[in-house]
């Protein structure tokens, strides 16, 4: 007599790579967590991984998450991306990334925007018609 537990129902140990960073809140959507994945930016236990990878908690997973490099220990595993207070407890961050992390937190702070030293900015329209004016190669043709 066969089974009456379904050929489909298999169990699992472990959840795919990119399925658990979109679970953890990492990354917006899974496809960009592929992405970075295919892209060689994420590592688990020190050695590259695919997006097909499958995690079990205890992994060391190292990352970049925009201009932030992160480190963390898989704790649990999750097929759905839940509430954000659901998704910290699928990970523990090292202290050495959270340090890290602060500190670039700070000097990004600190550091002055670029943006903001630009006194003019783009020329309006009344600007771009005062330079139209100009006859800008007057100086050239008057060369002895």
């Amino acid at each position: 007599m066969k089974s009456a537990q379904p050929a489909f129902d298999k169990i699992t140990t472990g959840v795919r790579l990119d399925k658990w960073l979109w679970a953890a809140r990492f990354f917006k959507t899974r496809s960009l967590a592929a992405e970075d994945i295919g892209r060689g930016r994420v590592q688990v236990n020190g050695q590259i991984a695919k997006a097909s990878r499958e995690l079990k908690p205890g992994d060391l997973l190292k990352f970049r998450q925009g201009v932030v490099e992160r480190e963390v220990w898989v704790r649990g595993l999750s097929h759905v991306r839940g509430p954000a207070p659901q998704a910290q407890a699928l990970y523990e961050e090292t202290p050495e990334s959270v340090s890290l992390r602060e500190k670039l937190g700070e000097a990004r702070r600190l550091a002055p925007e670029p943006a903001q030293s630009i006194t003019q900015g783009r020329p309006t329209k009344q600007d771009r018609r005062r330079l139209a004016d100009w006859d800008r190669w007057s100086a050239s043709a008057d060369r002895d």
